[in-house]
């Protein structure tokens, strides 16, 4: 019989690029405040054509461009958002709320000349769907009273816009590379894996089980 044949990998696709410095899960909100002109003429183009960009963390350089400095660097993996709304408070300035969609890698870039970076970029596949393992359980039970703390607090757009997927090693670790207060490498180091079990059982080394079901952070080994 002949082999089935292989999943064809992602076309290459255009996407505006914004150099943060942060690392944005999928699912994870993202409020931003836009001022610079290469990022308010991103955000009309978006506006315009229903589009989204790409949020990727910084290496080199600031979000805020300074005459003089060098240009930005930034991680080959990044993030396709999608806007969630806009609100113009006052003229040279957006804010906008945007949604983490998924993970893709970035190929090729070029610079606009009014500073706006463009990549050729790669969708990464899918995340499997992994039950979370029972030794990993407490990480479920954590989160979850976590959620219900931050969502309680007021928000133009909801933290999550979907079902909470706690027994899910891909959602519930994409929350807790979101919310754990970690040096910006070790975020970047998660974000990248693509193995959820393994992000999972990494952050399950570093978040202690306790008995009141808080969140009790270990310090993470330098790696």
């Amino acid at each position: 019989m002949p082999e089935s044949p292989a999943q064809a990998p992602e076309a290459l696709t255009e996407l505006p690029l914004f150099p943060l410095g942060t690392v944005l899960f999928p699912g994870a909100l993202l409020p931003l405040q836009l001022f610079e002109l290469r990022y308010l003429q991103m955000i009309g183009e978006c506006e315009r054509q229903g589009t989204g960009f790409g949020v990727v963390t910084l290496t080199q350089g600031r979000e805020v461009h300074r005459p003089g400095e060098a240009a930005e660097q930034f991680e080959a993996i990044g993030t396709r958002v999608q806007i969630e709304r806009i609100e113009r408070p006052q003229a040279g300035l957006v804010l906008v709320w945007c949604r983490g969609v998924d993970r893709f890698h970035v190929h090729n870039t070029t610079q606009r000349s009014d500073g706006l970076w463009r990549g050729q970029v790669q969708a990464l596949p899918p995340e499997p769907n992994l039950a979370v393992p029972e030794h990993l359980q407490h990480l479920s039970d954590q989160m979850h009273g976590a959620l219900q703390s931050l969502s309680a607090q007021p928000s133009v757009v909801p933290h999550w816009n979907e079902a909470w997927r706690l027994q899910d090693c891909s959602w519930l670790s994409n929350r807790y590379g979101e919310l754990l207060p970690l040096p910006l490498a070790m975020k970047y180091r998660l974000f990248a894996l693509q193995e959820p079990l393994m992000r999972l059982e990494l952050i399950g080394d570093w978040v202690a089980p306790t008995s009141d079901g808080s969140p009790s952070q270990k310090p993470p080994a330098n790696s």
